[in-house]
Order: C-alpha cells, then sequence, then structure tokens
C-alpha cells in the first residue's frame, strides 16, 4: 500500500466527481459502509446551483454491458449517453440504454419491503423493515433442509452471479437456475455447446464482422437486440465503410429483419431451413475446392453426407443460386459466417450453428482479422462469468415444485410466470412452494404470487461490475457506480444475501465473508492491478478511483483467441435434420416465429413509456402487439390490414392486429415478444398480448433449449378491427404489392 494519502478534496479532482455525498453500502446497519461517491447532494464551495457533472457506470437495460456516462444536476440523473473511453461500445447507446432513465424515476417502483396479508396473488400487502425481514427469511432457512431451497435467476450482472452461487454452495443447495428469455432468443446455450463440440471450449464465439469483406448473416440479428447490439451495430458500421470497399452482406432468414434489410440482399429461407442452405453451401465450397488453397480437403469429411440438390428442393433455392453464393463467400479476402438467434428456436437448432460456424473453417478464414474469435477467458477466479441454465433444468425445477420438493423460492432477475410456456403449469408449481421471495424494481406478474417482495437498486444506485460476454478484443472489467442516492428505502439484492449468510453464520457466511457490496467488489479486482491495463495505480485506493472513474479496466493487449477444431468434430460429418414443428400440419398449417423487440427486449423493459412510443424499424408500429403475415396468406384467409386475429397453437390462442408483411415467409407468422403483461407498471399493463403462453414446451434433444420457433399455428379471422398506431404512410408497401416489387 503506497504511503501517499489522498486529501478529500485530492479524491475529488481524481474521480472526477464534483460533489461529497456519502452512500452506504449493505443491507443492515450493523454492515453498512459510507462510501464517498459520486451522487450529487451538498455542492463543494467551488460548485455552482445547476451544473452538470458526468458519471461513468455499465449500462443494464440488456446482458451487454454498455459503458454509459451520466449528466446530472441539482442530484437528479438528466441524461444517460455511452462512455466514448469504453471499448464495448465507443460512446455509442441504444434506446434501451437512454431510457434507463425512465426505470430510476417509474412512478410505479416498489417502494418498501412488502409482506403478503391476504391470499397469494390478492396482492394485499403489509411493510416491515429490512431488519425484520433479513431475520425472518434467515431464521425460517436456517431451519429448513437446503434441499429445498431454490434459486431462480435471469442472466444477472457477473458480481450478482457470483454471490447468488456462493450463497447456494453455502447453503448446500442446487446450483441457481438462470433462466431469462432474452437468453433463449440470443441462442446462448446452443452457441457455448457448439463451440464445445466443435472446438471443446465453451466460450462464447465471437464473429470479427468489423474488417470482414463479406458476411453471411443465418437469422443472426445482430443490429437489433442479438447479444450485443451495438457492438455489432458498430462493427457493421466499420465494414460498410473500409477503406475502398464496401463490404458485402447477405441475410438468410424467413424474416426480413432490421438487419436483413440493411443487408445487402435477403434470401427468404423457410424456417428452420437456414442451416441445412449453410450444409450445401459448405459442400459446393468443398468438392469444388474454392477458398484458399487446399483449405478445403480437410473438411471434406465433414460434407460426406450432404446433399445440395435435396437441399435446394427443401429450400426453394436453386443449386445455380446456391453455387453463386458460395462463390461469393469463399472468393471473398475475408469472409465470415455468423450463426445467430434465429437458428436456436429450432429442434435443429445446434446442428444448424454448428453447420454455419464450419464455414468459417473451410475457407481457412480463423485466427486473421474478419474472422472468427473466441471469448476472453476471465483474468481470474475472482472475476468469472456465470452461463445461463438449459431449458430442461427449468423444466425440472418446476416438476419438483408441483412434487412439494420446494419449500423457499428466491427469484431475481427474472419473471417466469411471464415468459414460461403456460402449458409447464410454472404457476401450479408456485402454488406448491411455501415462501416465494423475489426481488424487484417494479412490480410484475411473478412478484404479484409471491409471499415476499425485496424491492431492488436499480442499477443507476448500486454498485458492481461486469466481464462483457461476449466482449471485444481487450479484456473488459466494467464499473458501475451509483449516480445518485438510492430515491427509496431499496437494497441491492446482492448486499440482501450477504446480510443473510451474516445471520445464517456457519458455512454460508465463510462464502460470504464480506460485511457489504463494496468491501466484495473492492477484493475482486485486487487480481487486475498486476495486470497490463489502461489504469496504473501503486495501490487498492487509487486503482479503485480510477477503476470508477473511467468506467472500467480494459487490458492493453488482444485477448481474442483463434478456435481449433478437434480431430473428433473434423472427422464426423454434419448432418442438419429437416425441421419439425409441433402441431398437426392440417390442423395447425403456420409456423409462429417470435421475435425479440427492438424497443424492450424479452419484455423486460415494456414499462417504459418511451420505449412502448418508439416505432418498431420495419414496421413503425408501438403500443401494441401484431401479427406479420404474407400478403398472399392473408389473402388466402381473407385477412386484411387492422383485422383483429386469433392465434391458436395447441397450446392456447392470443389475439393481435395483422399487419400485412411482404417481407415474411408465406408459411411463417411472425409476433413481437414483450407485450400481454398483467402487471409491470401502468404503461404496460392490459396492453397486447404475451406470445410465450401459447409455444410448445418442446426442447432441442443435445442441450434441452426450449425451441421457442417450432410451434404451429392456425391464424382465424374475427368481426373486429384495431388500427394499429404507427408512423408509416401504407401506400409504398401497397404500391410495391401492385407493381409486383416485393423483397427478396
Amino acid at each position: 500500500m503506497s504511503s501517499y494519502e489522498l486529501s478529500r478534496r485530492e479524491f475529488l479532482k481524481l474521480s472526477g466527481l464534483g460533489a461529497t455525498a456519502a452512500l452506504i453500502s449493505g443491507c443492515t446497519a450493523n454492515l453498512q459502509k459510507t462510501v464517498w461517491m459520486e451522487p450529487y447532494v451538498t455542492p463543494p464551495e467551488e460548485t455552482l446551483p445547476g451544473e452538470d457533472f458526468w458519471f461513468a457506470s455499465t449500462c443494464r437495460m440488456c446482458p451487454a454491458g454498455c459503458g454509459i456516462v451520466v449528466r446530472t444536476s441539482n442530484g437528479r440523473a438528466r441524461k444517460i449517453e455511452g462512455n466514448a473511453s469504453h471499448p464495448l461500445n465507443q460512446g455509442k447507446l441504444c434506446a434501451r440504454g437512454q431510457a434507463g432513465l425512465q426505470l430510476l424515476y417509474h412512478p410505479d417502483r416498489l417502494t418498501q419491503v412488502l409482506k403478503r396479508t391476504g391470499e397469494r396473488g390478492s396482492k394485499q400487502w403489509g411493510t416491515t423493515s429490512w431488519e425484520q425481514i433479513v431475520d425472518e427469511i434467515a431464521a425460517e432457512l436456517a431451519n429448513m433442509s437446503s434441499e429445498r431451497v431454490a434459486f431462480l435467476t435471469g442472466r444477472l450482472p457477473d458480481y450478482q452471479a457470483m454471490l447468488v452461487s456462493r450463497f447456494m454452495d453455502g447453503l448446500g443447495g442446487e446450483k441457481p437456475i438462470v433462466y431469462d428469455a432474452q437468453s433463449v432468443l440470443d441462442g446462448y446455450v446452443l452457441l457455448q455447446a457448439a463451440t464445445q463440440a466443435m472446438f471443446d471450449d465453451k466460450r462464447l464465439p465471437v464473429f470479427d464482422i468489423a474488417q470482414a469483406d463479406v458476411v453471411f448473416g443465418f437469422g443472426a440479428n445482430f443490429l437489433e437486440t442479438w447479444l450485443s447490439p451495438v457492438a455489432y451495430g458498430l462493427a457493421y458500421g466499420a465494414m460498410r465503410s473500409q477503406s475502398g470497399i464496401r463490404g458485402t452482406m447477405v441475410s438468410f432468414e424467413p424474416r426480413m429483419s432490421m438487419t436483413a434489410a440493411n443487408s445487402d440482399r435477403w434470401i427468404p429461407v423457410p424456417a428452420g431451413y437456414e442451416g441445412l442452405v449453410a450444409l450445401a453451401l459448405g459442400k459446393i465450397i468443398v468438392d469444388e475446392r474454392l477458398g484458399h488453397d487446399g483449405v478445403a480437403d480437410k473438411y471434406r469429411a465433414l460434407y460426406k453426407k450432404a446433399d445440395v440438390g435435396a437441399i435446394a428442393e427443401q429450400s426453394g433455392i436453386s443449386v445455380e443460386q446456391l453455387r453463386k453464393l458460395a462463390h461469393l463467400f469463399a472468393t471473398a479476402h475475408h469472409p465470415i459466417a455468423v450463426p445467430g438467434g434465429v437458428l436456436a428456436g429450432q429442434l435443429n437448432g445446434l446442428d444448424a450453428i454448428k453447420a454455419v460456424t464450419a464455414l468459417n473453417l473451410i475457407v481457412g478464414h480463423t485466427g486473421d482479422h474478419g474472422a472468427i474469435f473466441l471469448s476472453p477467458a476471465p483474468p481470474s477466479r475472482d472475476l468469472m462469468q456465470f452461463s445461463p441454465s438449459s431449458f430442461s433444468e427449468m423444466i425440472n425445477l418446476i416438476e419438483r415444485m408441483k412434487a412439494g420438493k420446494v419449500d423457499v423460492l428466491f427469484v431475481l432477475g427474472a419473471n417466469p410466470v411471464y415468459e414460461i410456456p403456460e402449458v409447464l403449469g410454472f404457476v401450479d408449481g408456485l402454488a406448491k412452494v411455501k415462501r416465494v421471495i423475489s426481488f424487484a424494481v417494479i412490480p410484475d406478474e411473478t412478484t404479484a404470487v409471491s409471499d415476499i417482495v425485496l424491492p431492488a437498486h436499480t442499477y443507476l444506485e448500486t454498485w458492481g461490475y461486469e466481464l462483457p460476454n461476449p466482449g471485444k478484443q481487450q479484456l473488459i472489467v466494467s464499473a458501475q457506480q451509483p449516480i445518485v442516492r438510492p430515491l427509496y428505502d431499496t437494497r441491492d439484492p446482492g448486499d440482501v444475501l450477504l446480510a443473510l449468510a451474516d445471520k445464517l453464520g456457519g458455512q454460508v457466511a465463510r462464502r460470504l465473508p464480506w460485511p457489504n457490496l463494496v468491501t466484495f467488489i473492492q477484493t475482486r479486482l485486487t487480481s487486475l492491478q498486476i495486470l497490463s491495463g489502461n489504469i496504473t495505480a501503486n495501490d487498492a485506493e487509487t486503482f479503485w478511483i480510477h477503476w470508477l472513474q473511467s468506467g472500467g479496466w480494459w487490458s492493453q493487449d488482444t485477448v481474442w483467441e483463434s478456435p481449433n477444431p478437434t480431430e473428433s468434430f473434423l472427422n464426423t460429418p454434419l448432418q442438419v435434420n429437416e425441421p419439425t414443428f409441433d402441431g398437426d400440419a392440417e390442423k395447425f398449417p403456420l409456423q409462429l416465429l417470435p421475435v425479440a423487440s427492438v424497443a424492450f427486449g424479452d419484455g423486460r423493459h415494456a414499462s417504459l413509456p418511451w420505449l412502448q412510443e418508439m416505432p418498431d424499424p420495419t414496421t413503425t408500429v408501438s403500443w401494441d402487439t401484431w401479427v406479420e403475415i404474407n400478403p398472399q396468406t392473408a389473402a388466402s384467409l381473407d385477412i386484411q390490414d387492422s383485422d383483429i386475429v386469433k392465434i391458436r397453437s395447441p397450446y392456447g390462442e392470443i389475439e393481435a392486429v395483422a399487419y400485412l408483411y411482404p417481407g415474411i415467409h408465406p408459411n411463417v407468422i411472425a409476433v413481437p415478444v414483450g407485450q400481454g403483461h398483467t402487471e409491470l407498471g401502468r404503461w404496460a399493463q392490459n396492453r397486447g398480448a404475451n406470445v410465450w403462453r401459447i409455444l410448445s414446451p418442446q426442447t432441442e434433444p443435445e442441450t434441452g433449449q426450449l425451441a421457442w420457433a417450432a410451434t404451429r399455428v392456425k391464424v382465424e379471422a374475427t368481426t373486429k378491427r384495431r388500427l394499429l398506431p404507427r408512423l408509416e404512410s401504407n401506400i409504398g408497401v401497397d404500391r410495391a404489392r401492385e407493381k409486383g416489387h416485393l423483397p427478396g
């Protein structure tokens, strides 16, 4: 530790604060620690009322972990922008990130601890103190078998995920179930499973689109919501503006998404056939020995079972067109093929992702710029990353609940009542659980049927860290810090778990020995001080200040790793089965494609009016649920624009407003996810329809992941109509339809 001591004024100058407000870290009084940080309450003598200050932190509006700076004035957060110094997003920020202020100042936020007083689901609540509720929960856990405690989370910030994992480990209970709809839509589990099968490494792949000259995207909506959309959006811009060339992009998917609309060409592949098309392209490249000299021969065994003619017939793409596409890809200097989340929604999803990823290998393009890499490994065991669970594990938890084997269920960062297919009976299972404890910022469908609701800080009121995954060339540990003082009597869930561990003692306290969240985070950062990065500091305190001021730590060197295929993978022929769908084809003739909302992702931010008002980029619709139907299909069903239709699956039905969209395959209909809430605040309640309710519970055979795009449906007209709130004029679409100038 350096002998140099910082004065209070020097601390403020170094950390870029300009304010002297004290914050408390810790859940209960005996564990709390005063930390002098930036929320602006009492200005120092040299500042003026109304003067602006910008503070760096990390966005948590989606799992990507972009760096942000927040403008504050007179103790209030006023504006959120991207952090220009942060390697991941380089000063850019999406609409969801900018809407974070509405989460902080939402009028329907939970403001105090709630304890059920009436029947479960009656929403009759009493209040209590944090000290009392921690004592009550700790006493209950102390007298309970650990195997009867379950913890269900969404994909949490890394600091929270580590605390939850250590908490359950200390109890001796089952590992936490990590499940949320956004991770499912991203295909996170299947991407990891594919890299494990191909490269014997479970890290997420990273696709260097920025330096590619030809990009083939297979259901990869990276300009919208997929994995890290701001970072991939920057990469797309770089690809399009390279010196001397303009990169080319081709999208293969059944629906013209915003990403496909920004491509040079959209190939309307039937749903579930994307992987087969990739297999055919690979077969042509290998047979014709395209790409770098001799490289394709190494991969010949992968394509022994591929039949280009059969795939051409199944996909509706001629052999000649497939050959032209294969030549375009293989003759490029830096081609890259990207398997997206849409593939993961099918029962053949894992094999499809492997077939697309293999295209990068057979053209000899790995380990070079514009290629596929593996995300950086965490720098130490102190800073670990946690992966989502499979849907099969979620089903197993539901069965345990139904069998009465779960007495206490914690829920954090997830809304399972809303986002799990209704046929699985999660609510029925919940009725058998004696105590349901939910952490939440805004009341949702799951808190409504809980026994105890613990109000959580927003990400603008608490501390944390995040290792973005997938990341950039550098290893990044983003900083999260409070921008304002907590507005209400809320706590960070991490501080609550630390308080419970202190009360329980024993192994739990040994696994969570820190008194509060700040102390925990500071110990996690110790390993970074000896690594070469953007921060040079002689002691922990100075490193902490610089880390907060910069918005994080990132390495100086490139740490992307090139994947090496295993012999086992190289010697096993690729095989992608034809897609299958749940439901009788005669009774349910159409295939349902749920689509992640650009505005609120999987629906968690439908509570924010800015995002409800934001027009969808392809349809310009806002504030409602619509169903995209090909005009030919609509005509055969006697459906017109703005008709309210019933969408029936073998598992239920919903209503939506018809939107005739020529940019979708005739056998497919698309419904955006995110609406249809019965809770989640005044701007989300009773608006639109929840498509998750009617999905099939089928899972991909190897990974156990939900096949969320493998449900058949029937669409029926009703006698009702409702005009959709949209910005577009129908003249453009209708005129194109009259002239026969349809996309594709």
